[in-house]
């Protein structure tokens, strides 16, 4: 799998990037090319205007298809958005009488079963991951999988990630409308945590916050397992609009102003340090304090802070946290955002860029080791890693998946999707559901949602 090319997609609210690499020599991941446009028609994550978003991608992908000098035709891209949830859920099934011990159809019925449930209109499962699993009531450590053991019954818990299908239509009409092909989905703050975590921090405990233009992705893992994922409508972008607003100055100025001389601290700033912001046309230049700036900028990002801190403890492994905190995006560059950090929620903190993970021989090596292109990177990875592990055995929930139903194409024909095999239940309750499908039979969403965990594939607990 060494030459396998993999592209990764990132479609930001600020930017989309667009990178094509491999794996190197070192087992690292080797970028042989990189490209970026404006983001044009994303807001918080989200696609809106299809035709500007598959123009920024046009011109982010012909750059990176250049430098690389490959033809691209399929991409693995990153989704978030604040239409993205998260919840735990709870699934048993009992062992036939027949299974002298639990057998792998057991495990991939009770994970399969999970996609039954019912969800809220427009919704659709995206991710399921395995929690832990019981037998018989009794918890299984991490070493010891399901298949094998003796048992009656087989239980386990789920951390469940949905989305909104018609976010995901959009994504996929700017991608085709660009001349691409979807070759697989990724929850992005996944496909960040790939490219600034390691093993150790995943067994550990550790948050990894990504902070981007428009969205702050949250995924908490612990054990090696993600536990729990969160996606905010407040970032970077919010920041810059307040200063615009603020100090009555252009979105332009803000955002350098930001980069350039701004602090999450108040107190880490000069009292009598001024800027000068030059005038509009005839009009005279305007000075700011940057004591003013920092209070602007502390304001909102002690809000996203506190909102992040509320997400660890509502995951429940807020004390669990060795590895504490890990800061990437394009927002993790603000100044003292750090220590702003640590006060909020008490919990070490480090910036992750994807230098652990980074071959040092990809092309723009220096530009690529910031925490902005942590995604992309990730999603790159992500790719090699699906590619890697289609030449091994899969483990329980991916078998699961190919058991749930057909491997397809996400956006293909709704004809040609197959229907998911759903529990026994009884008389009464089936008619129920059939007569709920038959209602919802022309649901674009309620028919991808059976299959779309085919590719939309997630990183799992490796037993």
């Amino acid at each position: 799998m060494a030459n396998e090319i993999i592209v990764g997609l990132d479609i930001g609210t600020t930017k989309i990037a667009c990178f094509v690499g491999m794996r190197g020599e070192n087992g690292r991941v080797k970028i042989l090319g990189f490209g970026k446009s404006e983001s044009l028609g994303v807001e918080h994550g989200v696609v809106k205007g299809i035709t500007q978003t598959a123009d920024s991608i046009t011109r982010a992908v012909n750059e990176a298809a250049d430098q690389a000098g490959v033809d691209i035709e399929e991409v693995w891209v990153g989704i978030a958005g604040q239409h993205i949830k998260s919840r735990p859920s709870q699934g048993s099934v009992m062992i036939p009488q027949d299974h002298v011990l639990i057998e792998q159809e057991d495990v991939d019925r009770l994970i399969g079963d999970q996609y039954n449930t019912m969800l809220e209109p427009g919704e659709e499962i995206i991710h399921i991951f395995p929690q832990q699993y019981y037998v018989d009531r009794e918890a299984l450590s991490r070493e010891i999988p399901p298949v094998g053991v003796a048992g009656k019954t087989l239980t386990a818990d789920f951390h469940m990630v949905t989305g909104n299908v018609q976010n995901l239509q959009y994504i996929k009409l700017a991608v085709e409308r660009a001349g691409l092909k979807i070759k697989g989905v990724v929850l992005e703050p996944v496909a960040s945590a790939l490219a600034v975590l390691d093993d150790s921090d995943r067994d550990a405990g550790v948050a990894m916050v990504d902070i981007g233009g428009g969205t702050t992705d949250i995924a908490i893992f612990h054990d090696g397992i993600i536990r729990h994922t969160s996606v905010l409508p407040l970032a970077g972008n919010a920041i810059t609009n307040d200063i615009r607003e603020g100090c009555n100055i252009l979105k332009r100025q803000a955002e350098s102003l930001k980069v350039k001389f701004g602090s999450c601290l108040v107190q880490a700033v000069s009292e009598n340090d001024v800027i000068s912001i030059p005038g509009i046309r005839s009009q005279q230049s305007r000075e700011i304090y940057v004591k003013t700036l920092a209070g602007i900028i502390n304001a909102r990002t002690k809000m996203i802070m506190e909102q992040v801190d509320y997400e660890i403890k509502l995951s429940g492994f807020g004390k669990k946290l060795i590895a504490g905190v890990v800061l990437t995006g394009g927002g993790a560059q603000l100044k003292n955002i750090k220590e702003l950090c640590e006060l909020i929620t008490a919990t070490d903190t480090r910036i992750g860029i994807p230098n652990e993970h980074l071959d040092p021989e990809s092309i723009s090596y220096t530009e690529l080791m910031h925490p902005m292109y942590a995604t992309g990177i990730g999603l790159v990875l992500y790719g090699l890693e699906k590619a890697e592990a289609s030449e091994q055995p899969a483990n329980d929930e991916e078998q699961a998946k190919s058991n749930t139903s057909s491997k397809v194409d996400l956006f293909a024909d709704m004809d040609s999707i197959p229907s998911t095999p759903t529990k026994p239940e009884d008389d009464d309750a089936s008619t129920k559901k059939d007569t709920k499908k038959k209602k919802n039979s022309e649901n674009f969403g309620s028919v991808v949602g059976r299959w779309f965990d085919n590719i939309f594939n997630e990183r799992l607990d490796e037993e």
